[in-house]
């Protein structure tokens, strides 16, 4: 069976044009296609939609948004949005909507996993630039605005006519106006990890850069989904040295609730982490590289629905990065029955009995990038 999805894998890449290389082999990896201009309604539909290929499309297709030169300033956000409350997601360690070690609840000193989110608080919009600009791993507390509920036409709606209300070449070719439209506000600090969003994503960076590494859906038994309990960050307010300071607790969810999750971290932090996490998940580590692709100030990213990936990101010169995000409901169609019974399939990837039936969907579609 492992021949055969691996034959699968390096097929859908050849069909896609993205190629199959190794994993070590960065300077063979295939790019994602580019286009210097938006394409027209019928080709992005033809070419892209329908295959299920990404597209970047360079800045020429949001020079006309005010955004494009307001939000890269240091004072203009915050000068428009001072008296606005928004929701800030805090972690320990700019992982929200991840894996985290919480105590093993029936061994005594030792640890596994849970799928940990956020914790959120209202703030002011000031102080939350002022906790992103500030976020510091070191100190357990990073800050990322990142709501994803339809914000930007929510609790931003005061700068949302600086952007296009909808991509009309995108709009066009998918039938429908986007569902949700957010607004993303972190620094380097932020990762997310790697997961797959029902719907279609075009994703603009309107200041610093966004890195994704991608895999298209074929390829879902490499990144080892299994089932992890929930958790969730709640706040511990603390007074040291006369300062006060906020601590960051990891708490189980009661009742519980179980969330299937990539067990893959494809940016181990250590030499010694690489090689626990290459001999447990053998599939991703030794199977093709995933597709990467940095989308710099200006530019959009078409994700088809289904696609993996995992988000890092750099600050631009106001030590922020900022995007936007347009979701587009996906088509439930054959394509969505075949990917249901791929991922049905059992594979022995020879990883000391790691291996099984990959189970479950996150059917919340509002989850991260």
């Amino acid at each position: 069976m492992e021949r055969a999805v691996r034959e699968l894998w390096a097929e859908s890449r050849d069909l896609l044009g993205l190629g199959s290389s190794s994993l070590g082999d960065t300077a063979a990896a295939a790019d994602v296609p580019r286009a210097d201009l938006p394409p027209t309604p019928l080709a992005f539909l033809r070419d892209h939609v329908s295959p299920g290929r990404p597209l970047l499309v360079s800045a020429a297709g949001t020079r006309h948004w005010p955004a494009a030169s307001l939000w890269p300033t240091a004072s203009y956000l915050t000068d428009a949005l001072r008296s606005t409350a928004v929701s800030l997601h805090l972690t320990p360690d700019g992982r929200a909507d991840a894996l985290a070690p919480h105590p093993h609840p029936g061994r005594p000193g030792s640890t596994s996993k849970c799928f940990a989110s956020a914790h959120v608080r209202r703030v002011d919009f000031p102080t939350a630039v002022r906790l992103i600009r500030g976020s510091d791993p070191t100190a357990g507390l990073v800050a990322y605005a990142q709501q994803q509920d339809d914000c930007l036409r929510g609790e931003y709606a005061a700068v949302a006519g600086d952007v296009d209300a909808h991509v009309p070449w995108a709009s066009e070719a998918l039938g429908c106006l986007p569902e949700a439209v957010n607004l993303w506000i972190g620094n380097a600090h932020s990762v997310t990890s790697f997961h797959k969003d029902h719907y279609d994503n075009i994703y603009v960076v309107v200041s610093g850069e966004k890195h994704f590494l991608l895999l298209p859906p074929t390829e879902h038994h490499r990144l080892y989904v299994r089932d992890y309990p929930a958790a969730h960050y709640v706040a511990e307010e603390e007074d040291a040295d006369g300062e006060h300071q906020l601590r960051l607790k990891l708490e189980m969810e009661e009742p519980g609730r179980i969330v299937p999750w990539s067990s893959v971290d494809p940016c181990p932090a250590s030499p010694e982490e690489m090689t626990a996490q290459a001999a447990s998940f053998p599939l991703y580590f030794d199977g093709p590289a995933p597709i990467r692709c940095t989308v710099r100030a200006g530019e959009m990213l078409y994700l088809p629905s289904m696609w993996f990936h995992h988000v890092s990101q750099s600050p631009g010169p106001n030590g922020l990065t900022i995007a936007v995000n347009y979701w587009y409901d996906m088509q439930f169609d054959i394509k969505y029955a075949y990917f249901n019974f791929l991922r049905s399939l059992e594979i022995d990837d020879c990883s000391s009995g790691k291996a099984g039936a990959l189970e479950g969907d996150l059917e919340k579609k509002n989850d991260s990038e």
